[in-house]
């Protein structure tokens, strides 16, 4: 018998309550740029690996760097520290191709299933969290987006695939009690284009209602058992108008970063809002006022089910002077999410040096292969999430553009505060994004499949260095082993 909601609680079979505390496998089946390496968007590279490396090497290539990012190793180190859940984040490009739609990639299942599998072992509960939608359900990268349009929500097609994507998904899964339950959709964002301007935006309800009742009831028609996990709008923040609870076994997620965590500068201290201009004093007491305004805390405790902080975390780039603040604002963050008996997964387990709790040595030889083209990253201010490091000559043209551009509209509905993140973003994430791609696969041409599976061996648990500081503050929240 899978996990269930009682009384506002998940239990398990015998009715014992259950917290579930883990960490989200970003960069696994569905990969990031900021996590994994490269540049711009997953199906971007991986275009742009077949062009350099031929099909076969480029398919390969991928495939062992997921068997890498993933094993039983990893999953065993995650229970050793206390963790009981993983959420893992998938990719719809895994298990279904665009030119042949409604037509499933039984390689991706097979994979999925072997992970699962290894979790049950390890005595992990699984998320499986669908991350990325056919026409993306948010404007950005992490949903391998790389039009900064989100199609989905118009799109019959993309909405008829998700769906049976989901139903597919139940046949597979339905009774296991290894799976804690189903994160329908990541981070959706309904109110595009001006909706990416946060201080004004505004979202469209309706399709996010109906999709949420629509997808629910196909999944319960196949699996009635399974925890639904839905998030709130504009990337789980907005709860506002979203259907009140329609079904049972249903726990509703926000994700929870915060400026504090993101930085630069020393914790407790002043940064800049980010649900508005001006600046904010963050310490211990905010974090808890935080918690307690957040739209998904108050629908969960209005309507009396579980809250799961889907993601949260810091970001520590590599940048020594910058971990102690850092881990000071996500111990506080921490503190609180257990003082309120939250749910939580922190993001990330693994990357090459963002916020990770493990990575590949920086003498390893992936890291030493993409060191140009991390350094070129890192000058044309590529990857968004980590748009606080030291900016270069070129994203500061970029807010000249922009402040350019604001004062040439002068309109007072759009916040001209906004405007330099998102042009950095579409220009540098997606467009220089773009022509790096090729850069990151001529780091590899020329290689054998030996050479390839020992470069990216790299990944591999036994190679990789540990976060013990971030490691450190984890295990103080998780149970003793």
């Amino acid at each position: 018998m899978p996990l269930r909601v009682r009384a506002g609680k998940i239990v398990d079979r015998q009715e014992r309550e259950v917290r579930l505390r883990g960490v989200c496998i970003g960069g696994w089946m569905n990969m990031e740029n900021f996590i994994n390496g490269y540049p711009g968007s997953e199906h971007g590279v991986r275009a742009a690996m077949t062009d350099v490396l031929g099909e076969s090497k480029a398919h390969f290539f991928f495939e062992r760097l997921l068997d890498h990012m993933l094993s039983e190793a990893d999953l065993a180190f995650l229970k050793s520290l206390g963790c009981n859940t993983v959420r893992l984040p998938l990719n719809y490009r895994q298990f279904e191709s665009d030119s042949a739609p409604f037509q499933y990639l039984e390689a991706g299942f097979t994979r999925l299933a072997q992970a699962v599998s290894c979790c049950e072992k390890q005595g992990l509960y699984v998320i499986l969290d669908l991350h990325a939608l056919p026409g993306w359900q948010n404007p950005d990268w992490h949903s391998d987006n790389g039009s900064r349009q989100a199609l989905f929500w118009a799109n019959q097609q993309c909405q008829d695939r998700f769906v049976a994507l989901w139903e597919e998904l139940a046949r597979r899964y339905h009774g296991n009690p290894t799976i804690a339950g189903y994160n329908i959709m990541n981070e959706p964002v309904t109110g595009v284009p001006r909706g990416r301007f946060v201080h004004r935006y505004r979202s469209n309800w309706a399709p996010l209602n109906a999709i949420y009742r629509r997808v629910s009831s196909a999944i319960r028609k196949i699996d009635p058992d399974h925890i639904l996990f839905l998030e709130g709008d504009l990337y789980s923040q907005r709860f506002a108008e979203l259907d009140p609870p329609f079904a049972e076994n249903l726990v509703y997620s926000s994700h929870n970063y915060n400026s504090a965590g993101f930085g630069p500068g020393p914790y407790p201290g002043t940064f800049p809002s980010w649900s508005g201009p001006g600046n904010e004093y963050w310490d211990a007491e905010k974090q808890q006022q935080s918690f307690e305004q957040q739209e998904g805390t108050r629908f969960t405790r209005q309507h009396d089910v579980p809250l799961w902080v889907g993601e949260f975390g810091s970001v520590y780039n590599g940048i020594p002077e910058q971990v102690p603040d850092r881990l000071h604002a996500l111990d506080d963050q921490l503190t609180v999410f257990e003082r309120n008996a939250a749910h939580w997964t922190l993001w990330t387990y693994k990357d090459v040096g963002t916020m990770g709790w493990v990575m590949p040595r920086q003498d390893s030889e992936y890291m030493q292969r993409i060191d140009r083209l991390l350094g070129l990253k890192r000058k044309l201010g590529t990857d968004a999430w980590a748009g606080w490091l030291p900016k270069g000559e070129v994203a500061k043209l970029i807010d000249q553009a922009a402040e350019l551009a604001a004062e040439a509209i002068n309109d007072p509905d759009l916040p001209a505060s906004e405007f330099a993140p998102h042009l950095r973003q579409a220009a540098l994430d997606g467009f220089f994004g773009g022509l790096l791609q090729p850069v990151y696969a001529q780091a590899f041409r020329g290689l054998s499949e030996n050479d390839i599976d020992r470069v990216l061996s790299s990944f591999a648990f036994a190679n990789c260095r540990k976060n013990e500081g971030l490691l450190g503050i984890v295990k103080r929240h998780l149970p003793a082993q």
